[in-house]
This record gives structure tokens, C-alpha cells and sequence, in this order.
């Protein structure tokens, strides 16, 4: 069959897209292509329901408005559509973060720049759910309808009187995007500290996907590249931290048998932006190895992590070799808080009180 040729002056670009679109609906706009509900959705990992309710309600739709036809969003309806979830991911709520996508006019060579304006803080705004893609879908009452192709492993997550970092971060971990997560973190702990990060954004989005995993078996994967990304971001504090002050180190090391570790880590970032150094063990660490780090080390102190009850004892640390400087020992952890301890042993019962108890032995 032979295709007719387009008309004296009329632009082939009539024929890209949905069969007789003007220039202005079609398949493109100008060099770029316009695309359809389903395929934005597919792109951000949502469903074609979601977009609607955005569009509806927050006034994130396609700027093409032919009549009669299918709208399509544009690049600049994409760029508005990517910063919201940016704003969502990084704390805000879905109204704030329409706000903040709406208010953002940059142009498309220069989405995202590394120096972009954070998206906007929201204090004391009411607990919602956090979901998937950040996205609260009124419509059925704040559960979200993802694309079909999304493999997100569930449902989403409440998170309790948490802050905006803590929800931003919670929304990430659903997404499985670990670069978020570990930005998030970073700039958590250059803005709070490690202890308030780790108290007030890591732990209670652990904590909450732990849960969900217990309960319903479903978010493994999202609570590994969690800790993953979190064991990350904190050892770059312990690299990125200035010269330790004290001559004898902290070893810091789990109990043998112990397979978590990621409070100790917390641990020794803090104590690294103190200025206390430490050596750090991380899980596996069998009693021959942890002996030899005590007299290899000849540390002024000696905490050892315990998660789980069945894992900490107290002859464990009545067998810590003596070495001629004595060292202070502590334990830390839950697994301790029902084992009894003999009395030169010191319980930490939080991760603030280990840092200000073991920075005050060896720094004074």
C-alpha cells in the first residue's frame, strides 16, 4: 500500500503519534515526545490512577488541553511530575510537595542539579501513611494503586509520629532507592548528628519495616538495602571524621555469634565525630579474634554488642584477657538488659548514653 504524501505545508510531524493529531497533541513537542498517562505512570513506577488524582487535586496534569483528544504530558509535565516525588522522597507531603514541584520552573538541562533547592521541611504536619512512591490516593482511603509492573513487595508503611526526614526516608526504603536513602542520611547526620539521626530518622523506619516484615511477611528486601545503605553512610562519617584525640582506642566489636551490627556501627560514627577513635569489629567476629584485638589493641575501653539475649553473657566478659593498662568494660545493646553483670561492667542502655559515657572515660 502506498503511504500518501502529507499535503503542501503541512509538517510530517502530524503523522507522529495518535492518527490525525495537530501538531500540538501529538507525539511530540517540538524535539520531545509526549507521552501518554500510561506511559508517565510506567516511568514513575505508579499507577495511571495516581496521575489522575495528582491532576485532580493538586493540578500536576498534562499542559496540553486539545479537545476531543487524549492529553499527554510534555517534558515540563514529566519535570514537574519527577520533582514532586523528589519533594515526597525528601520529607514533604504530597500537598507540599505539589507546591514545591509547581513553584519549580527550571529548565530540563538543568533538573536536578547537585545544588537544587531542598524541598520544603513541613513541621507538625499529621501522621499519614507513607507508601511506595511517597503518593497518598485519597480515592480509596491512602492506599496507593501501583502499575501493575512496580515490584514494591507490599503495601505501605505508618510511621508514628515521625519527622519529615524520617517519612522521606521511610518512602526511599520502599522504593528500594538506595541513593536517596543514603543522601538522606548524610545530610541528616551533617544536620542532627548521628545520635539524633539514628533515634529520631533510622531507627523508627527499621523499626517500622520490621515490623511489617514480622507481621506480614513481605519488605525483607526493603529492610536489607536499609541497613546496606545506612552501614554505608556511616562508615563515610567514620572516614570523613578528623584525628582521634585519645592514645588508647575502643574496640567495639559484637558478641560471637551476633549477626547485627549495624547499632555498633551507629556507635562508632558517633564516637568518630567526637574525636574518640576506636577499632571497629563487625559481625562474625569468633572469640579467639576478639581476644587477640584486646591484647593486640591494649584499648582504654571495650564495648561489646549484643541485639539478641541468647548471644550475650556474662562469662564472656570475665574472659576478656587483662592486659597491662586496664581497660573499662561496657556492654551495649537489648540482649544485655536481662543478663546479670558483674559489677566493673557498665550497661549503655541507648546510643546517646554510649557515646557521652565511653567519650567521658577516654577522653578525660
Amino acid at each position: 500500500m502506498t503511504t500518501p504524501e502529507p499535503a503542501q505545508g503541512q509538517d510530517d510531524s502530524t503523522r507522529i503519534g495518535e492518527s490525525g493529531h495537530s501538531g500540538g497533541a501529538s507525539g511530540v513537542d517540538g524535539d520531545q515526545p509526549r507521552l501518554t498517562v500510561a506511559a508517565v505512570a510506567r516511568r514513575l513506577g505508579v499507577a495511571p490512577a495516581t496521575l489522575r488524582t495528582w491532576d485532580r487535586r493538586y493540578g500536576l496534569g498534562p499542559s496540553d488541553h486539545t479537545t476531543g483528544r487524549h492529553r499527554r504530558y510534555g517534558p515540563d509535565d514529566i519535570a514537574r511530575l519527577e520533582q514532586m516525588q523528589r519533594a515526597l522522597l525528601r520529607g514533604a507531603s504530597p500537598a507540599e510537595a505539589a507546591r514545591f514541584a509547581r513553584s519549580t520552573t527550571a529548565p530540563l538541562s538543568q533538573r536536578y542539579p547537585a545544588e537544587a533547592g531542598s524541598a520544603p521541611r513541613v513541621e507538625g504536619e499529621a501522621d499519614e501513611p507513607v507508601l511506595f512512591s511517597g503518593v497518598i490516593d485519597g480515592d480509596d482511603g491512602g492506599a496507593m494503586a501501583l502499575d501493575p509492573g512496580t515490584n514494591t513487595g507490599g503495601r505501605g508503611l505508618k510511621l508514628s509520629g515521625a519527622g519529615p526526614r524520617a517519612r522521606g526516608l521511610g518512602r526511599a526504603a520502599l522504593a528500594l532507592d538506595s541513593w536517596s536513602i543514603q543522601r538522606l542520611l548524610l545530610e541528616a547526620v551533617a544536620a542532627e548528628g548521628v545520635v539524633a539521626t539514628w533515634n529520631e530518622v533510622l531507627q523508627p523506619v527499621l523499626r517500622a519495616i520490621s515490623e511489617r516484615w514480622q507481621r506480614s511477611g513481605t519488605g525483607v528486601e526493603a529492610l536489607q538495602l536499609l541497613s546496606d545503605c545506612a552501614s554505608t553512610a556511616l562508615r563515610s562519617v567514620i572516614a570523613g571524621a578528623a584525628a582521634p584525640l585519645n592514645p588508647r582506642p575502643v574496640v567495639l566489636a559484637p558478641v560471637p555469634g551476633e549477626g547485627q551490627e549495624l547499632e555498633l556501627v551507629a556507635l562508632a560514627a558517633a564516637l568518630a565525630a567526637n574525636r574518640v577513635g576506636h577499632r571497629l569489629f563487625g559481625a562474625a567476629l569468633p572469640r579467639e579474634g576478639l581476644d587477640a584485638a584486646v591484647r593486640r589493641a591494649a584499648p582504654a575501653a571495650v564495648v561489646l554488642w549484643a541485639g539478641q539475649p541468647n548471644y550475650a553473657s556474662a562469662k564472656l566478659i570475665g574472659d576478656i584477657p587483662i592486659t597491662r593498662q586496664r581497660a573499662r568494660a561496657f556492654v551495649a545493646g537489648a540482649g544485655w538488659a536481662q543478663e546479670p553483670l558483674p559489677a566493673h561492667v557498665e550497661l549503655l542502655d541507648s546510643l546517646g548514653t554510649a557515646v557521652a559515657r565511653v567519650s567521658e572515660t577516654v577522653l578525660a
